[in-house]
């Protein structure tokens, strides 16, 4: 059970997290690429993480 809420908390640091921080280095800097390139990996990693964990967690509360 705490696995599971680690491994939600990594996703939605992964989907949000990342780019909220590629986000400020592109506004301290000017460059846009670098949130325009994060994005896409963030998203990916992020989504399939979290569907994984819901999808586990869900497992377990039907076993429970």
């Amino acid at each position: 059970m705490i696995s599971n809420k680690c491994a939600l908390v990594v996703s939605l640091m992964v989907l949000i997290g990342f780019p909220v921080f590629f986000l400020v280095i592109s506004l301290c800097t000017g460059q846009w690429g670098y949130l325009v390139w994060s994005i896409p990996p963030s998203f990916a990693a992020g989504f399939t993480g979290l569907v994984i964990t819901l999808n586990q967690i869900k497992k377990e509360r039907k076993n429970a």
